[in-house]
């Protein structure tokens, strides 16, 4: 089954997460000192925000799922509409191991589909980067997306 992903850009994380936490009536399944992530299933949704990003607000958005076939019906719609899309592949981010693809919507939002295999202890180390989500295809060849430091800006799923 698919679950809407939205990341969200905060400043503070220790004052966003009793904030979220009460609106959804959850608390999180996974804190970080820079990150925190709801799944919910009222409405489904996986609902991260971190410091990350360099933009607060909404960063990226995306549709989680559950197994590879799943993952490969997404890619398919997303290749049958000609949309330009960066298969990113297997990759570590926000603290996971996921298998992703990105596009961009015609505003210039970020979307990823993806695939989680399991959790992981650092953020994430890929090899590109953006003002929002990295790994979009504008954003390769930029380097160090997600190094697990202050100094590094959005990237997740």
């Amino acid at each position: 089954m698919k679950r809407l992903h939205i990341h969200i850009g905060v400043e503070n994380i220790e004052q966003a997460i009793p904030f979220y936490t009460a609106l959804f009536g959850a608390d999180p399944v996974k804190t970080k000192t820079d990150y925190a992530k709801w799944l919910l299933d009222d409405p489904r949704v996986n609902f991260a925000i971190s410091t990350r990003p360099s933009k607060k607000g909404v960063d990226h958005l995306g549709i989680q799922v559950d197994d590879n076939g799943e993952l490969d019906e997404v890619r398919g719609r997303i290749k049958s509409a000609g949309l330009p899309a960066f298969d990113e592949g297997e990759t570590v981010c926000c603290y996971a191991k996921s298998d992703k693809t990105w596009v961009q919507d015609p505003a210039g939002l970020a979307w990823e589909t993806y695939r989680t295999m399991e959790d992981a202890e650092i953020y994430g180390k890929n090899p590109v980067m953006s003002d929002s989500a990295c790994c979009t295809p504008e954003a390769m060849g930029t380097p160090n997306c997600c190094e697990p430091s202050e100094q590094s800006a959005g990237c997740c799923g």
